[in-house]
């Protein structure tokens, strides 16, 4: 698909208004303008955004247009004008109401990014939707389980038949060990695109045996048992306890950069004590870095130190490699699943030692990546690396540039997302 198409990409940067996530969702936006697309961000979750700066979800919007606003104006100034943050549906910022129905009606292409936004009210009929599933397992799980406590999921599972096609990062979903439901959908498999060029002039100290290993997670356990089958998946804290001894076992210095320590109380929130609500969070919060330091970590705040864009990509390129788990679901299901955060870290040109969760057949997982499954093995790949670090560094920016280039990623996403289909400009071009 060589023609210029028009691409509205969604995401969920205001929603989630910090470093991490901004890269996740807009370096889609970046990559596709950078391949001679017309592309355009779209946000419209019907949701409360989540302020870094309060540690609350608020009812004001400004907050998440201005963060949006400051990535592109910093990052892609020719985007600057080419987005859309509808909060709450009523309140429009950056590109007007009226604008962007306009751009809307002439898509070619609706890339809908962890499937959490609205259609268009005035989307093209012709323009291909793409659900894009970035959190697999969980998602299969609650469409085909439907459990009690996950709000408006008969919407939600309305809303993902919508789509007309379905991608996911379980790139091992078709092979014979992979545990996650298909539901009858034709899934096509993808990764995180990283825009290497934007990684590659990180601004690092120089690095010594003194710098960490480090990465960023969020605690959070999901907000109801996961069942599947009668068996109970869960989310990435019960993976890191399996490292939680790994600083002790090694003179290398590690350091987690921690987010989602809450202490979820519905009653609380349904009260509207705010104040009870967050010095409980800052409770549970204490305790689990007092727990983490204990055992050797050092621990940061999560949503401080990495709070905006260029805060998330100095933690990065100050690091010395990345160590991580991945979420139960992903391990336990062998999703094939990559971290989009792990991505960022190899453009960076930092070797990754993080758990396998069935990806062993799709990248190199002998340098640059050491994949793991135990933690004796996250400590062999840590000394590994540490062993031939250089070479690991050299690799790691290597396998970035083969494996998620945003180019490569991007174009074959689009070519398979299209297929046949006209694009709407040439339909237009035709009457």
């Amino acid at each position: 698909m060589s023609s210029r198409l028009r691409i509205i990409v969604t995401g969920l940067a205001g929603l989630y208004p910090v470093g991490g996530v901004a890269w996740d969702y807009l370096q889609y936006v970046i990559g596709l303008a950078r391949l001679g697309h017309d592309v355009f961000y779209y946000e419209d979750t019907w949701t409360w955004p989540y302020n870094p700066i309060k540690k609350r979800h608020t009812s004001a919007g400004e907050y998440s247009a201005h963060f949006i606003s400051r990535f592109f104006k910093y990052y892609a100034p020719d985007l600057n004008e080419c987005w859309h943050y509808r909060h709450l549906h009523t309140t429009s910022f950056g590109m007007t109401a009226t604008e962007f129905d306009k751009v809307a009606g002439s898509a070619d292409l609706f890339l809908n990014i962890s499937g959490a936004c609205l259609f268009p009210e005035a989307i093209a009929p012709n323009c291909v939707k793409v659900f894009l599933d970035t959190d697999p397992g969980y998602n299969q799980i609650i469409y085909s389980e439907r459990p009690a406590w996950s709000e408006n999921v008969e919407r939600w599972r309305e809303a993902v038949r919508a789509h007309d096609r379905h991608f996911t990062y379980a790139e091992n979903i078709h092979g014979s060990d992979c545990l996650v439901p298909k539901l009858g959908f034709e899934w096509r498999t993808t990764r995180m695109p990283v825009v290497n060029a934007l990684w590659s002039d990180t601004p690092a100290r120089a690095l010594s045996t003194e710098s960490y290993w480090t990465t960023v997670m969020s605690w959070n356990a999901f907000k109801g048992k996961l069942l599947y089958r009668g068996v109970e998946y869960k989310s990435k804290d019960a993976e890191f306890s399996k490292l939680m001894d790994l600083p002790r076992k090694t003179s290398v210095p590690m350091m987690i950069a921690m987010g989602g320590v809450t202490t979820p109380l519905k009653w609380v929130a349904r009260r509207g004590w705010g104040r009870l609500s967050q010095l409980l969070s800052n409770t549970a919060r204490y305790r689990k870095f007092a727990q983490l330091r204990a055992y050797g970590w050092k621990v940061l705040d999560g949503p401080e130190c990495t709070r905006m864009p260029e805060q998330y990509r100095s933690f990065v390129a100050q690091s010395r490699g990345e160590i991580s788990t991945a979420k139960h679901v992903y391990v336990a299901m062998k999703t094939g699943w990559f971290s989009c955060r792990s991505a960022c870290y190899l453009a960076a040109g930092k070797p990754v030692v993080v758990q396998d969760t069935g990806f062993g057949n799709l990248y190199p997982v002998s340098e640059g990546i050491l994949a793991f499954k135990t933690s004796e093995e996250a400590l062999a790949g840590i000394e590994e690396a540490e062993r031939n670090y250089d070479r690991h560094a050299r690799a790691a920016h290597a396998i970035a540039e083969e494996y998620f280039s945003s180019d490569r990623v991007l174009t074959r996403l689009v070519e398979e997302a299209m297929g046949d289909t006209v694009p709407t400009s040439r339909q237009r071009a035709s009457t």
